[in-house]
């Protein structure tokens, strides 16, 4: 059966699709009841299944006679270490430490904060949280003491486990002071600590609260499945919010399985004993879905790599990493290739490592420009897939279907929706727009298994924040068209779309065209104000390595591009060249900041700002050109 087949047999009967995609998991009992919409526009899946996320991901892999099969592989080119953990380890390993949870009171519907970097234990931490039915909250290692405390406020942990430290390229982020500083920062305080202590920095332990990781566990008696509900929630996860309050996403136990089983096999390609790799972090959704939960579910090989895409110790290391460890599929952000491509504009270092295994690459965390695809394509020579989702819906909205049949590529578009989302172009006024017409992208509810559930503790926020703008339908926050295939393009964040003249553009487009300049490593567009036309684009321009052009001639030669791909009618006439752009942690370019900057406006760096010193140097660029200046 082909992608259209199945996306029309979901339509025509959701909760039997469902229902069939199910049977992938294992249940304590089945759920009767497929859909739950006695509170709609709150909907719940297999509310009245019975099941343990843990066991679906680990123990029946061990109950089937795959114990000996690697689990998990953890690849650290900053410390030099590889190492492996069988599904039979990983068992012993997460109930062990559940066993020491639960003997000091966590249980079902307790949280735990999780704050470590990319080390297995993450993964055993999650998992053993999942095996006693306790809600973790993972928190990206490295944010700063009043970004965790608020989270710690929120969630009420019953218990925190975390790390002594994270490593970056030449440098030791301690953990512990952080942690510290923000429990002294809390109003909720968790009524202990484990810490789990590494060589690169050890920590003081607060005595008769924090406890050494090893130490912690000696005796424990290994703790069983507890049974949850299907929509008992799995974790929270918080994302950044724009009253400046994180939002918690609640993930449910039932659906979230169910989805990430379907999409390993369908979407990835991924079965049983395959190896995937996705170079991300766990305090990330894609770590939580496809680094933690959703490769293990489906039986193959995950890799938890502490490393970065360049410096670590080249713009080779994702090549060593996929040869040495026979990765099927591969998914990271575009971002991720970018500085690859900067570092290594002709791919060299590809040449260096058999990549045969390699069946697939993914993109996804922002928007892939046609011009980074293309550079992949030309070196990787494999299908590179883009694809459209968020930490809200915790798997792709839309994507191309490699484990069904890899549909045409349409350069800047994530393909087609995935079965579950019946994606909507809306007016402001929240009605259909015709095909091939920019408008805000909406999904009409219910949104499928998988998705979130509800924000913690703020349920009237969830509603308001993603329910109410347009009665029925699911807000995602960005801007798109869909073609008269069917293809979905998402152009911006709706705040992206820039007005000018009263034109409504998308800097995604412009970005495209810029992108696609041979001295072009990366690049952003913003609209700054204009007293005449409203708004006005400004690019941002990051240069390959080694290139010596005149700056002032690579920016006329953009500009002739703009207006000869977009038209006049994008007024884009300014643009300035940096050595970088600001970013979040996971890669996301932080264009709101920059646009406040160029218009003088007060801005506050966000907790999850890669390097704040960047926004100084963006400040000092706009002022070379004369921004902020009375428009």
């Amino acid at each position: 059966m082909g992608y259209a087949e199945i996306y029309r047999g979901w339509k025509a009967d959701p909760e039997g699709f469902w229902r069939k995609a199910a049977e992938a998991i294992d249940w304590i009992e089945p759920s009767r009841a497929v859909l739950d919409s006695s509170r709609a526009p709150l909907y719940g899946w297999f509310a009245d299944g019975v099941c343990n996320t843990c066991f679906n991901a680990v123990d029946r892999h061990v109950l089937a006679g795959h114990g000996e099969r690697t689990a998990i592989i953890h690849d650290s080119p900053i410390t030099g270490t590889k190492s492996e953990i069988s599904y039979g380890e990983l068992r012993e390993r997460v109930a062990r430490l559940a066993g020491a949870l639960a003997e000091r009171g966590v249980g079902k519907g307790d949280r735990v904060v999780i704050y470590m970097p990319m080390v297995p234990e993450a993964l055993v931490a999650m998992l053993a949280c999942a095996r006693l039915g306790a809600v973790h909250s993972v928190v990206f290692g490295g944010f700063a003491a009043p970004e965790l405390a608020v989270r710690i406020d929120d969630a009420r942990p019953k218990a925190l486990i975390a790390a002594s430290c994270g490593l970056e390229p030449g440098r030791v982020v301690p953990y512990k002071p952080m942690v510290d500083a923000a429990i002294d920062l809390a109003q909720s305080k968790p009524e202990f600590c484990v810490i789990l202590q590494r060589d690169q920095a050890r920590a003081d332990l607060v005595a008769g609260r924090d406890h050494e990781w090893e130490a912690f566990q000696e005796g424990a008696v290994p703790a069983d499945c507890v049974p949850v509900g299907g929509m008992d929630p799995l974790y929270i996860l918080y994302t950044s919010g724009t009253t400046g309050a994180p939002k918690g996403v609640v993930r449910p136990n039932g659906g979230h399985m169910v989805a990430l089983a379907w999409t390993m096999k369908n979407i990835y390609g991924v079965e049983a004993g395959d190896v995937f790799w996705s170079a991300s972090d766990v305090g990330w959704v894609v770590g939580h879905s496809y680094i933690c939960y959703g490769p293990l579910i489906a039986g193959a090989t995950t890799i938890v790599f502490e490393g970065k895409p360049v410096g670590t110790p080249d713009a080779g290391t994702f090549w060593r990493v996929i040869a040495e460890h026979g990765v099927k599929s591969f998914f990271t952000a575009p971002t991720a290739f970018r500085a690859i491509k900067r570092e290594d504009p002709e791919a060299k270092l590809v040449g260096d490592y058999d990549l045969s295994t390699l069946q697939y690459l993914f993109l996804a965390g922002e928007r892939a420009d046609p011009d980074t695809i293309e550079w992949a394509q030309r070196h990787l020579k494999v299908p590179v897939i883009d694809h459209w989702w968020q930490t809200e819906t915790g798997w792709a909205i839309a994507a191309n279907p490699a484990g069904i049949e890899l549909l045409p590529v349409k350069l800047g578009s994530p393909t087609v929706p995935m079965p579950g989302y019946d994606v909507q172009i809306l007016n402001e006024a929240g009605e259909p727009l015709p095909t091939g017409q920019l408008g805000a992208v909406a999904i009409r509810l219910p949104l499928p298994p998988g998705t979130l559930s509800t924000l913690w503790n703020a349920e009237a926020r969830f509603v308001k924040s993603y329910l109410t703008t347009y009665p029925g339908y699911y807000e995602t926050g960005d801007a798109g068209i869909i073609d008269a295939d069917g293809y979905v393009s998402i152009m911006a964040r709706t705040d992206d779309v820039i007005n000018v003249a009263g034109h409504r553009l998308s800097t995604g487009a412009m970005e495209e065209v810029l992108a696609s300049h041979p001295d072009v490593a990366e690049c952003a567009v913003i609209g700054v104000a204009d007293e005449l036309k409203g708004q006005l684009p400004m690019g941002f321009i990051c240069l390959n390595r080694g290139c010596e052009r005149d700056h002032d001639e690579i920016i006329r030669e953009c500009v002739k591009l703009v207006r000869e791909r977009i038209g006049p009618v994008a007024a884009f006439k300014a643009a300035v060249v940096v050595d970088r752009l600001p970013k979040t942690r996971s890669g996301k370019i932080l264009r709101g900041v920059m646009g406040r900057i160029a218009d003088g406006q007060e801005y506050k760096a966000p907790a999850t700002i890669d390097d704040p010193a960047i926004l100084g140097e963006i400040s000092e660029s706009l002022a070379q050109i004369g921004y902020p200046h009375a428009h």
